[in-house]
């Protein structure tokens, strides 16, 4: 099998990103033999799969994590969330570029709130790897968290380092999760930024219709398919409800967070999270003046052509990037 050049989009990812030269598609059905049956070649004869068949993102997500980041079990329910790992490992690579040029001194331990952690579990299986770091995983769903916790005691050494709490108040983000003593490095969050139902479906199809045409599958069958797609689409290669929208969006969302983080100033660093829309900076940053914020970062990511961003604040003095 072929594995793809080193093109300018992959080049975007944070330099630390293990996948920028793209994927070893030997060396990953090596590691998850369950992939192979996935694997194709593209019209440059360069190995890779389809990304518009949930099976073959699972299995791909499976053979990543086996190989790249020590995992030995992992397994998502089909309606959950399965989500892009390069993407994600980026999120926890510039946070740890955050704390490194934090002004305040380094705690002892870095302890992270990974708000939302899904079934699929991935943040916390990729920074107990990557730097070390314990995590809190909170989820607002049992069947999430029960199976986060089935590949917690699946892979030997993870109990030691992530704990799961479940949020009650499906209402509430912090409140009832950060308890008195907890101390954490920094928070992190990929909230649900759809405000509904049919917002989350448009936008199914319009990412399922960007896979088709960059699978070059435009065939009459295939249109067909599309149409049907079109009346009732996958939302996400998966996803409860929490996980893809919300009320009042990412805007409503993150401006919740911001209000309840003013309630635990000292006992978290760093408040994040991802903010996939640009034009939601402007209300976000006007919910943080209304707090009593010491310093505000925003943090451009890419990936391919999805533009994405981390908004990080801090209530601690002098929390701020030491000059360099």
């Amino acid at each position: 099998m072929s594995s793809p050049p080193v093109i300018e989009e992959k080049l975007r990812m944070h330099a630390r990103n293990r996948h920028r030269a793209g994927y070893d598609f030997a060396s990953l059905v090596t590691a998850h033999p369950g992939l192979k049956k996935y694997v194709r070649l593209n019209p440059l004869g360069v190995s890779t799969i389809d990304f518009a068949n949930p099976a073959a993102v699972k299995a791909l997500n499976q053979a990543l994590l086996m190989s790249c980041y020590g995992v030995v079990h992992w397994d998502i329910p089909a309606e959950f969330l399965c989500p892009p790992i390069p993407g994600r490992v980026d999120y926890l690579h510039y946070l740890a570029d955050l704390l490194a040029t934090s002004a305040h001194e380094k705690q002892p331990e870095v302890r992270v709130l990974d708000i939302g952690t899904g079934a699929n579990l991935v943040y916390p299986l990729l920074g107990q790897y990557e730097y070390g770091w314990q995590f809190v995983g909170v989820d607002t769903n049992p069947a999430a968290l029960a199976n986060a916790q089935r590949i917690i005691e699946a892979n030997p050494g993870l109990e030691q380092r992530i704990s799961l709490r479940q949020q009650r108040d499906a209402h509430a983000i912090f409140d009832g999760i950060i308890k008195a003593g907890d101390q954490f490095s920094f928070s992190m969050c990929n909230p649900p930024f759809h405000a509904s139902l049919q917002e989350a479906q448009a936008g199914a199809r319009r990412k399922w219709s960007g896979l088709a045409r960059s699978a070059g599958q435009q065939s009459q069958s295939r249109n067909h398919a599309q149409a049907k797609h079109h009346q009732q689409p996958r939302l996400n290669f998966g996803g409860q409800a929490a996980e893809l929208y919300c009320d009042g969006g990412e805007v409503g969302f993150i401006t919740r967070m911001v209000a309840e983080s003013a309630r635990y100033p000292s006992q978290c660093l760093w408040f994040t999270t991802l903010v996939s829309k640009a034009e939601s900076l402007s209300a976000v940053k006007r919910a943080l003046k209304q707090v009593p914020v010491q310093s505000v970062e925003v943090i451009e990511m890419a990936q391919g052509q999805k533009q994405s961003r981390i908004l990080a604040w801090s209530f601690v003095e002098k929390a701020g990037r030491r000059a360099k």
